[in-house]
């Protein structure tokens, strides 16, 4: 009898061990995770499996911003959960505080389990809907806004660009690697031939503004237009991939970056007779061009000024 409750006992008490034993299941690992995000614990390098080494700080830091502007106190819907492998992804979407407004953004995590822990692996505000389709054959397929395409065009390109221009660089030398990518003698007859309406000049003003506007999904105002000046003003979507795309700030600094862009346009505007002044205001770009001849010349120095 003692040996009979012997073994009922043993037995309960290994029971109770494997429950306690028991994974956590995708609820209970996302809520995790968001705490972890929530406090600032995700800090810790060690919590991160990413797809490529150098993905590591990039997503830390996109990981750091979030913490700052997303409204925790509003928990939100529960996510949509994926399994693929060891990979769990959860789409979510959170609401963001951007100084006086709000938004609300959805997102992919994903997480990777590993002995029983789980790691964070990745992050993405764009992801497609692909597991929605019906069983072939089918020729429609889920789409996305034009910005987001527009997005993921130039993520693409930029990613290809960076990593020639780091290439040759270290190859070549960085005043190569900036020449490379000038364009400027093609740009301005793209802009003389399918623009031949007008003068050389303001045809190329008119067709990088219809560029911009129509090809790149960049909205831009010109407000200014005449033989001697023209302004205009955009928001260059460069350099929000620059801060946002983790891939593309391991291969070029913000400095040589922003030069590349400014030099790419001052070589097209040059091309077609300008001379270009590149400022930003207020996350802005304000491209001012002027015509060589017609720039005032600096007054000359009485002999007491020069002294």
């Amino acid at each position: 009898m003692r040996s009979g409750l012997l073994f009922i006992a043993t037995a309960t008490i290994i029971a109770g061990v494997c429950l306690a034993a028991d994974p956590p299941n995708d609820l209970q690992i996302w809520h995790s995770f968001r705490e972890a995000l929530r406090t600032g614990r995700m800090a810790d390098p060690e919590r991160y499996r990413p797809i490529t080494p150098e993905l590591r700080q990039p997503m830390m830091g996109f990981l750091e911003e979030l913490r700052k502007t997303v409204k925790w106190e509003d928990g939100g819907p529960e996510p949509e959960v994926f399994h693929v492998g060891n990979q769990i992804h959860y789409v979510v979407p959170l609401t963001l505080q951007h100084s006086e407004t709000t938004s609300t953004t959805p997102f992919c995590f994903t997480l990777v389990t590993e002995g029983g822990q789980w790691y964070f692996q990745h992050l993405e505000s764009i992801f497609i809907r692909l597991d929605k389709i019906p069983p072939p054959p089918v020729s429609s397929f889920p789409d996305l806004p034009v910005e987001r395409k527009a997005w993921m065009r130039d993520e693409f390109q930029t990613t290809k660009d960076v990593q020639l221009f780091a290439y040759l660089s270290q190859e070549k030398g960085k005043q190569f690697a900036f020449d490379w990518f000038k364009d400027g003698p093609g740009y301005a007859i793209q802009a003389q031939t399918w623009v031949p309406f007008v003068s050389p000049a303001r045809a190329f003003i008119l067709y990088l503004c219809w560029d911009l506007s129509n090809l790149r999904s960049e909205p831009v105002v010109l407000e200014k237009l005449s033989d001697e000046e023209a302004r205009l003003r955009f928001t260059p979507r460069a350099f929000a991939l620059y801060d946002q795309t983790a891939q593309v700030k391991p291969h070029i600094s913000l400095e040589d970056y922003r030069h590349l862009f400014e030099e790419v346009w001052r070589d097209r505007a040059q091309s077609a007779g300008w001379d270009l002044n590149i400022s930003y205001e207020k996350g802005e770009c304000v491209f001012r061009f002027v015509k060589p001849d017609s720039q005032p010349r600096p007054e000359a120095k009485s002999e007491g000024a020069q002294r």
